[in-house]
């Protein structure tokens, strides 16, 4: 086992392109370090419907250029099996460390195979190349990028032509042209002949966000806007400017893109304390809220003041907010959100008369709905230029909310008043995520089994009406591997986290409410079964 080990990291050492790996593992080996050499020749990362994703540094089971590579090339191959040869693939990167690297070997790669390659002109959002691949007509995407996790992450986000993510069984298929890989001798990788980009994509996405605004309506909310040390900053202030809002305020420690997010534990601004240099600026400014990406901007945050502080609001209210707005303005279309988010969208939908979908997670899934007019996820995710960009995007969504702030501001009202509003309307829809994080995935399938073969009868006092194994689908939904508890009054589902390795309990409980004068009892009732719901669930999962 030992010389096999030490055999394989060998050859992977012979065949590595980067300096930097190579001394890495030069060093492993000659140290004879089987612990780490086997943590990283254990298997190897395996390609899925997020692409891939992991950390940085020498072997099989980490990202580096040797398995950047060898990804770049079972794309090409599933491609040109495709019938797609000669296509344009699009390129994207954020301002990680490696990405432009990753980049550069992706345009390599796929001009090695007869493919066209246009790489973006320099670290733009994710949002810009999602609508890149319609604009110019390409037949596949790639976006370098792991979003909001850790400095020492990252990964690889595959679009088809149609511009969102793949989804089975395209990464299957690709998965099966990256092993089929022999040797990376075997890749052809020019020097050049490959295009960059100008900055006229950037202008014509620019020049899309325009459309996702009332062309009347008002732009006067003053916003505090934080990049988390990646790469919205610029696109964000373009295009606030271009459509006539405020100028945010910056909140300057985060504003630049750094690959090592040095005040920040973790760039997400859901995270506890990513959000407290913010917080800091608003209490200075008192804007009429605070407005977060994270770090390759498709993802949207936004604070408001609550009496004396300021507070994030869930993702759940901030999409049913953006619903609420766009109803009023006469949208048409579907409303669509993954299970795992608040069924509010779907009263709001029925009250408006509009067509709804539920999805799987991920906006993979939300983005191929039929006639999508509006789609949203609880993780801080908003898609609402469709037609412009089929993923979520950070840049669009933080225009449309600061319209709505602008509008509600003229009336002397804030997002809180709508929320209030809309839990008179619709009955007070809370929302709540036990997420456990472990060291060793195999808690996760432990915990899933336990709920399986002893399924709970009730959480918090709440009788399970509905027990599903989404592991066999239903009729409306593709197999995955979670679980959904349909209560009384509340709405439990249970699931791996198909990025990080967590396990995600996603909890909603509704509360009627008669009027504005019950919503204090109606929060303090949901606080309060929100709690029952978290504490029986661990029980039951034993976690």
């Amino acid at each position: 086992m030992h010389d096999d080990l030490i055999a394989r990291a060998k050859a992977w050492l012979a065949e590595d392109p980067d300096t930097e790996t190579r001394d890495e593992l030069a060093k492993l080996i000659e140290a004879g370090d089987t612990d780490e050499l086997s943590a990283r020749f254990s298997g190897t990362l395996q390609f899925g419907t997020a692409g891939l994703r992991g950390e940085l540094g020498a072997g099989p089971m980490r990202m580096n250029r040797s398995v950047v590579i060898r990804a770049a090339a079972g794309l090409a191959a599933y491609l040109r099996n495709k019938g797609q040869a000669g296509g344009t693939v699009v390129i994207g990167y954020d301002a990680r460390h490696k990405s432009a690297d990753f980049a550069r070997d992706t345009a390599a790669v796929m001009t090695g195979a007869g493919l066209r390659a246009a790489v973006l002109p320099r670290p733009l959002p994710t949002p810009v190349l999602a609508f890149a691949i319609r604009h110019l007509g390409a037949v596949a995407g790639v976006e370098v990028t792991a979003s909001h996790n850790p400095p020492r992450d990252n990964g690889y986000k595959v679009y088809l032509g149609d511009g969102s993510q793949i989804v089975p069984p395209a990464d299957a298929e690709i998965a099966a042209e990256i092993d089929a890989i022999a040797s990376l001798h075997d890749v052809p990788r020019p020097e050049s002949g490959w295009e960059t980009l100008d900055e006229s994509v950037l202008d014509a996405y620019l020049a899309r966000t325009d459309a996702v605004l009332d062309a009347a309506s008002p732009r006067t909310a003053r916003t505090v806007y934080t990049a988390m040390h990646g790469v919205g900053k610029d696109v964000l202030l373009a295009a606030f400017a271009r459509a006539g809002f405020p100028e945010p305020v910056l909140v300057a420690e985060q504003a630049d893109p750094d690959p090592d997010f040095p005040t920040v534990a973790f760039p997400n601004p859901e995270e506890p304390g990513a959000m407290d240099l913010a917080f800091a600026r608003a209490r200075a400014t008192d804007p009429d809220l605070v407005i977060a990406n994270d770090p390759d901007a498709d993802r949207c945050a936004v604070a408001v003041k609550d009496g004396a502080d300021w507070r994030m609001l869930r993702g759940d209210e901030v999409g049913a907010l953006l619903a609420a707005h766009l109803v009023r303005r006469g949208a048409r279309g579907t409303f669509a959100e993954s299970i795992v988010s608040s069924s509010l969208l779907g009263r709001i939908a029925e009250k408006a008369g509009l067509p709804y979908e539920e999805t799987l997670t991920g906006f993979k899934w939300i983005a191929r709905v039929d006639g999508l007019r509006y789609g949203y996820e609880e993780a801080l995710g908003y898609c609402v230029d469709p037609e412009g960009v089929r993923d979520k995007d950070g840049i669009t969504a933080a225009l449309l909310i600061t319209e709505l702030a602008s509008v509600l501001k003229e009336e002397g009202r804030t997002l809180l008043d709508l929320l209030d509003d809309l839990a008179v309307e619709h009955g007070l829809h809370a929302t709540d995520q036990l997420s456990v994080r472990v060291q060793d995935l195999s808690l996760i399938a432990d915990a899933m089994r336990r709920l399986r073969e002893q399924p709970p009868t009730e959480l918090a006092g709440l009788p399970i009406v509905r027990a599903e194994d989404l592991t066999r689908g239903t009729d409306k939904l593709p197999p995955t591997d979670g679980l959904r508890y349909t209560l009384d009054g509340a709405r439990v589902i249970v699931r791996p986290s198909g990025t990080e390795p967590k396990l995600k309990c996603y909890l909603e409980v509704v509360v009627p409410v008669s009027a504005h004068d019950a919503l204090p009892a109606a929060r303090a009732r949901a606080t309060e079964l929100l709690t029952a719901v978290k504490r029986d669930l661990s029980a039951a999962a034993g976690i």
